[in-house]
């Protein structure tokens, strides 16, 4: 089979567990795209912090962030763009406040604002990862973030909820199907779900890529290992995790890698792509 198109998880696969790209990444990346194998990120991430991941690799496509609901190569040039109203917003907001023990952060591909609530150590590291540069991406965080919805309200393409207690989680993400069709929740990790609007996906951020280039879904790679990353990789012609994913995640996968502490992406790229032609010179075969 010839792919065409490399979709890459960051948090857990491009990156390691310090946040950091390995040598050996970058190379891999490069490699695969020697090969005129188009790159793109799919990540649960805002638009400008995996924009600057997407710079340190050189890779220039389009970038499927906020679980699929903004994609694009430019901030201001979104080529797609779905966000959950600011009424729902509102109500969702107040629901968990009320309901849950949970930090609740609403994250626009401009600016991002949540409540001071304090997350529990193992996601401390994760959230802070994921920052910006803050001169270009404001973080704002209030004591009530239900009060300050109904003075200011806000619609945005995601909602993050990391909640203290697992059992919590599950009552919110049953309670929230059961109340609207507007949203869908995707579980992340452990204690972590987003809240995105109704059929937004990894996903189907990759299919509207793959649509707009004419790439076949037997052409896709895709390398993940969040929860987030399942319905990806179950699709995808050739769906690979990571040795660090979720054991749901790896039963799914056709292929399983390393961990990403242990150049998993790398190892995988370089066994799948090595022999694999130029799609040019195939192109210049066929005629």
């Amino acid at each position: 089979m010839v792919y065409k198109l490399l979709a890459l998880n960051i948090d857990g696969t491009l990156l390691q567990d310090n946040g950091r790209i390995n040598k050996s990444t970058k190379e891999a990346i490069e490699f695969a795209q020697k090969k005129d194998v188009k790159v793109i990120l799919s990540t649960s991430r805002n638009f400008q912090s995996a924009q600057r991941v997407a710079k340190q690799l050189k890779i220039d496509s389009q970038i499927v962030s906020h679980q699929g609901a903004f994609i694009a190569k430019e901030l201001d040039k979104p080529v797609f763009a779905k966000r959950i109203h600011e009424k729902i917003t509102e109500e969702l907001v107040s629901f968990l406040e009320s309901s849950f023990s949970c930090h609740i952060k609403i994250v626009h591909e401009r600016f991002a604002i949540g409540n001071k609530m304090k997350l529990p150590e193992n996601l401390v590291a994760k959230v802070m990862f994921q920052r910006t540069n803050r001169f270009s991406y404001s973080e704002q965080y209030v004591d009530s973030l239900s009060e300050e919805l109904l003075e200011h309200p806000a619609t945005s393409p995601k909602i993050e909820v990391y909640f203290e207690h697992k059992n919590d989680e599950n009552d919110a993400i049953k309670a929230i199907k059961e109340m609207y069709n507007e949203v869908d929740c995707i579980e992340v990790d452990l204690l972590r779900m987003d809240i995105v609007p109704a059929s937004i996906s990894k996903l189907s951020g990759v299919q509207y890529i793959c649509g707009q280039h004419g790439i076949k879904r037997e052409e896709v790679v895709a390398i993940g290992s969040g929860m987030d990353d399942l319905t990806l990789i179950e699709w995808a012609g050739l769906g690979v995790a990571m040795g660090n994913a979720p054991s749901e995640v790896k039963q799914a996968a056709d292929w399983l890698t390393r961990t990403n502490e242990d150049d998993g992406l790398a190892y995988m790229v370089k066994e799948h792509f090595r022999k694999q032609y130029k799609l040019a010179f195939l192109r210049r075969m066929l005629k």
